[in-house]
């Protein structure tokens, strides 16, 4: 399947919100998505109808940041340490679990629909059988402690196209790949560029690894983040993004936007390869399309929000994009 060509991108809807949107799961072959809210609420949404109206399906406990569709299991994860899981045929919650001990900061589905991992500040990436709920792995490999002796901080997740591989991120640019049968880690990058500790005058830390995505061979793994920071009170580091040979521990390529700051929060490649797709923000968002293999980037697009997460269909001709209190709708081919 050939990809449609990045400089097709138009932009056909932009839709207000009461407050940020976290993450979306798009159901596929439809325009139907879920969004997980800032006001601590799942919804679901149809961005066919002409006056969309996203209705609320259950609440969580606090911020909601990451949500899965796996079938017909749609599984959301927030700062309340709990996964919920709700079924998306009947309209009802199936099970509510107490996931993790601190902030659960991404939920993902296996290409198959049969697992779901998240991601938290306690460090640890657990796989759940999707059906039935059930833990299937406890993955811990990512220290707690940044090398300054604070609290770490795991951002990411992503499967690869095969379901074979998991790769996790967390705040100080470390990069782990497991093997999702075994749970064994397998490999590991590190983007320390991404990183930014300052000593003097504010003890803190801030950037991280904040999305991974694995190329449809499953050869190359791109990380996205920041670039460093001289305040770190502010997002005023460059966009970056740096893609691995992730089997041999090698960086093959590194991107920085020449036109916007901030966090590049999620990242995709095309289905054929041709090209990879990040999406962030600080002060403004914006769309940034790489072609991982000449090196080069190939088209830099503000958007009205800072980008949290996005949707990206199957063939790359429809994308929905959700941040801070909008979402947007685009296409391209």
């Amino acid at each position: 399947m050939t990809a449609p060509n990045p400089d097709t991108l138009k932009q056909v809807k932009s839709l207000d919100r009461p407050a940020a949107v976290f993450a979306v799961a798009a159901a596929p072959g439809s325009q139907r998505v879920y969004l997980a809210s800032q006001d601590f609420k799942v919804y679901g949404a149809d961005l066919a109808a002409d006056k969309v109206e996203p209705k609320e399906l259950y609440a969580h406990g606090s911020y909601v940041t990451g949500v899965a569709l796996a079938g017909k299991h749609l599984v959301s994860g927030g700062y309340d340490r709990k996964l919920v899981w709700w079924d998306a045929e009947a309209g009802k919650e199936m099970r509510r679990v107490d996931a993790h001990g601190k902030w659960i900061r991404k939920v993902v589905a296996s290409p198959d629909g049969k697992l779901v991992a998240s991601v938290a500040d306690d460090m640890a990436c657990k796989l759940w059988d999707a059906a039935s709920g059930k833990l299937v792995r406890d993955l811990r490999g990512h220290k707690e402690q940044t090398p300054h002796d604070f609290p770490s901080m795991l951002y990411a997740a992503a499967f690869s196209a095969d379901g074979k591989r998991l790769a996790t991120a967390d705040k100080v640019g470390h990069v782990a790949v497991w093997e999702v049968e075994s749970g064994k880690e397998v490999a590991a990058v590190e983007a320390p560029v991404m990183y930014t500790w300052d000593p003097v005058q504010r003890l803190h830390s801030i950037g991280g690894v904040r999305s991974v995505a694995f190329s449809p061979d499953g050869k190359l793994l791109a990380a996205g983040g920041t670039g460093k920071i001289g305040n770190i009170d502010h997002l005023e580091g460059k966009a970056r993004v740096e893609v691995f040979d992730w089997s041999a521990g090698k960086r093959v390529a590194e991107f920085q936007s020449d036109k916007f700051n901030g966090l590049v929060n999620r990242l995709a490649f095309a289905p054929d390869g041709s090209w990879l797709l990040g999406a962030g923000g600080a002060n403004e968002g914006f769309l940034l399309f790489f072609d991982a293999a000449a090196k080069k980037v190939l088209r830099q697009e503000k958007v009205p929000m800072h980008v949290h997460d996005f949707a990206l269909s199957a063939d790359a001709k429809s994308l929905v994009c959700v941040g801070h209190n909008r979402i947007t709708t685009h296409t391209l081919g």
